[in-house]
């Protein structure tokens, strides 16, 4: 379990255990809030080297150092794949910066955030404003108190263009649990456009932990009747010491056709300039090591409600 410390030489410390051999400890120089509401632990504080930082039930989330790097990971690739992005569906994502990505594409109209944990979002849109931007009082944006799966089964025809799933990991205990199986991913599909599309975090792309991100590619690839395209990719996120996965699902817009050309065209007519996945490099991102690949193939397996994933290093 991860725990707060304390340490006499230099204050106080937050140790995240990634797994049973690895813990990391960061070193607090201020807690900006600290609290529990109904759903989670949660700390913003700041650290050495990462300033402003997001804990979660003591796991890293975000750092003023890098958040964009995760966040633009999260969702310029899948705005910019689809052609004419208007109505967007961001699920989780409680910093609000995954709000905001998507609203740099000029092109949409109506986003909903569906986020359960109200409190936490009452601090974030005090402490976080660099995440967020104050993009919570933009017209465009609905932002409502929900469970993130029963709002898709209540939105089947909505016919999203974009959906986001910003989620936290699915641990024992975690409502999120259910937020990464095969029947979450059809109400996904049943909320989005004919020619909708939807990405997901999905935890560490790295040898130390792969197995959500294969069972997540595993499942959405028993799914090519609904999600005919299936393209996993990944951001170099320092503040999680690892490589991070994310997996795109496509009803019928590929990632993988859009060259750096048409990439930089479709970015500088939405007015988006990114930071992290440019026209340049956006293409690379989808280029997984092997070491993912032999994961995808060795441990997927398709993740149902009845045995959904449960993150048990």
């Amino acid at each position: 379990m991860s725990e707060r410390l304390f340490s006499q030489s230099t204050g106080m410390f937050i140790a995240e255990t990634h797994t049973e051999g690895m813990t990391w400890f960061f070193s607090v120089d201020r807690f900006l809030v600290e609290g529990k509401s109904q759903f989670q632990q949660y700390q913003i504080v700041e650290i050495p080297v990462f300033g402003k930082t997001l804990f979660l039930d003591y796991k890293i989330q975000s750092s003023l150092l890098d958040e964009y790097v995760y966040h633009e990971s999260m969702v310029q690739p899948a705005m910019v794949t689809h052609p004419d992005p208007k109505k967007v569906l961001v699920c989780g994502g409680g910093e609000g910066a995954t709000l905001w990505q998507a609203l740099q594409h000029n092109t949409v109209k109506e986003a909903h955030m569906v986020d359960l944990d109200e409190e936490l979002i009452e601090w974030v849109k005090v402490h976080m404003t660099e995440w967020h931007k104050g993009c919570f009082d933009d017209p465009r944006v609905s932002l409502v108190h929900q469970d993130a799966r029963r709002w898709v089964e209540d939105h089947k025809g909505f016919a999203y263009d974009v959906i986001l799933s910003d989620l936290p990991g699915p641990h024992e205990g975690s409502p999120a649990r259910m937020l990464y199986t095969r029947e979450y991913f059809q109400h996904i599909a049943n909320a989005l456009s004919d020619d909708g599309l939807f990405v997901l975090q999905s935890g560490a792309c790295n040898e130390t932990y792969p197995y959500l991100f294969a069972q997540i590619h595993a499942t959405l690839d028993s799914m090519k009747d609904t999600f005919p395209i299936v393209r996993g990719y990944y951001g170099l996120v320092t503040t999680f010491q690892m490589p991070w996965g994310f997996i795109l699902a496509s009803k019928e817009h590929d990632p993988l056709e859009l060259d750096a050309a048409a990439l930089s065209q479709r970015l500088a007519s939405r007015g988006v300039m990114n930071r992290y996945a440019t026209p340049r490099f956006m293409p690379s991102m989808f280029v997984l090591p092997e070491y993912m690949l032999r994961a995808i193939e060795q441990h997927g397996k398709v993740l149902t409600d009845a045995e959904p994933f449960l993150w048990t290093a």
